[in-house]
């Protein structure tokens, strides 16, 4: 990304442009950090590499790793895209597919985006599909106001 896309807004913007940026970012970029809690509420927060399908976020890591144990016990996390004057906050609902549950193409598409294929990687690799609940996008104080784009699973404002 250039200087200029990292720049944060220089005012408020309509829901509708920040939806449009959210979906473009969530095209664009390559990892996103990912927040999960274990039993007693020790967070972990880590980077991954993810995918988007346009539905859900696609992540891979180790089942053995205090993320992978999180998300296979709870199912749950946020996702946060971008950095903290435009940020994108994402609260979903993971779901463990092991390499040989993974549907066609999902492997493929994120190994185009990444780069790095985890289904040749440690057989302890797992893949989790992220379907979000809530999305939320603001760059300043002035865009907190109507920063949910997704609530419980649906749109509450179309990107066109």
């Amino acid at each position: 990304m250039t200087a200029e896309a990292d720049a944060p807004p220089t005012g408020p913007r309509s829901i509708e442009q920040r939806l449009r940026e959210a979906l473009e970012r969530l095209d664009s970029e390559i990892d996103v950090w990912v927040a999960t809690a274990d039993a007693t509420g020790e967070p972990t927060l880590v980077p991954l590499a993810f995918w988007w399908d346009g539905e859900a976020v696609w992540l891979a890591t180790r089942d053995t790793n205090p993320t992978g144990r999180n998300l296979i016990a709870s199912g749950r996390v946020r996702l946060c895209f971008g950095h903290t004057r435009d940020v994108v906050l994402m609260h979903g609902t993971a779901r463990t597919l092991t390499r040989e549950n993974l549907p066609p193409g999902v492997g493929d598409a994120f190994t185009a985006k990444d780069g790095w294929d985890p289904r040749k990687d440690h057989a302890s690799y797992v893949w989790f599909q992220i379907t979000p609940d809530l999305i939320q996008t603001w760059g300043t104080a002035a865009e907190m106001r109507d920063r949910d784009v997704m609530r419980d699973g649906k749109w509450l404002v179309r990107a066109d």
